[in-house]
């Protein structure tokens, strides 16, 4: 699998980005992990707004700190990073967007889009001459890529990647306030936490397996979700233990692993295979038994509204069952 995804995973590990990655056994990118900037979405705005309309002009302040100004609702969008794609298209906002990178691959629909580059290279050139209104980029990007893009004299609004499960609301609530698509975005938001909320309750009084999540691996070391990052609450909120959770930043090792020795192993197909394998992994008591499970990263990496199905598959491998009536199904 190609680098650049194996890079991404790891920034969205580190959120963890967001955004888009897939692991691979040569993937490692050894940067300290950012702090979080709060995300301010509210408006401020001088005339008030109709309850889930928004009222142009419009003024947000980014995950950067950056003070956004709209004239009008934003009717050309570029989105940068493959979880804010998805956002777009679930606010019912995908007839918009006109430009988006190689790695924003869902949903299917995206695919007649013009590419603008992949999650760090990104052609300047094209973006401007798609003339948009907004430009959607991740904060964990580079300061060179922020600097280039205000350069455009486009608006471009960052949006954070490395806080909490619930900071992924926030992300839906300010995109939908910038598209005029409140109401949408309370939808989402909703039966969001309507999954959340079944799996919890499901979960609850249930034995709590102990689990690792495979972000990297191999020659190049072991990366996983630690306790910084929302693929950890996602584990301890689908009811399991993340082995990592006492650990900071992203980086780990083979020789906790082995320590720690977890009831299940979870990560990208790729993960699994090389696993059941290699010498040291596949002397696990989860490889082993048939406990290392395969499972689409991309439900578990990119904030987005498919966090949410990624919650029911991980409570349907910790407890072996599925979840009925989920809102998420």
């Amino acid at each position: 699998m190609k680098k650049g995804l194996i890079l991404l995973s790891f920034l969205l590990t580190i959120f963890l980005t967001a955004g888009c990655g897939k692991t691979n056994n040569s993937g490692s990118l050894n940067t300290a992990m950012p702090t979080p900037v709060e995300m301010a979405g509210e408006s401020l705005q001088q005339t008030p707004e109709t309850e889930n309309n928004t009222v142009y002009p419009l003024e947000i302040t980014d995950s950067k700190g950056n003070t956004v100004k709209f004239g009008e609702e934003p009717k050309k969008v570029v989105s940068l990073s493959p979880n804010i794609t998805e956002i777009i298209y679930a606010l019912g906002k995908g007839d918009r967007l006109v430009g988006r990178t190689a790695l924003c691959d869902y949903p299917e629909d995206v695919s007649n889009v013009t590419v603008v580059g992949d999650f760090y290279e990104w052609n300047f050139e094209t973006i401007l001459s798609l003339e948009p209104d907004v430009v959607f980029a991740s904060s964990l990007n580079t300061e060179e890529n922020e600097k280039k893009l205000k350069e455009l004299g486009v608006n471009v609004v960052f949006l954070t990647q490395v806080q909490s499960f619930e900071s992924t609301y926030e992300i839906i609530e300010l995109i939908g306030k910038i598209l005029n698509a409140g109401e949408e975005a309370e939808k989402v938001i909703n039966k969001m936490k309507e999954t959340v909320s079944a799996v919890q309750k499901a979960a609850e009084g249930k034995e709590r397996p102990s689990v690792y999540y495979v972000v990297g691996y191999g020659e190049y070391g072991d990366y996983t979700a630690t306790g910084e990052t929302f693929i950890s609450d996602m584990i301890e909120m689908a009811g399991g233990d993340n082995i990592a959770a006492d650990t900071t930043g992203w980086v780990y090792s083979l020789e906790k692993l082995i320590e720690k020795d977890p009831d299940i192993i979870i990560g990208a197909e790729d993960a699994k295979e090389y696993f059941e394998k290699t010498s040291g992994y596949k002397d696990l008591t989860a490889v082993r038994e048939g406990r290392v499970y395969a499972i689409d990263v991309n439900l578990l990496e990119r904030q987005g509204p498919r966090l949410a199905e990624g919650l029911v598959k991980l409570y349907e491998i910790f407890h072996s069952e599925s979840l009925p009536d989920s809102p998420a199904n």
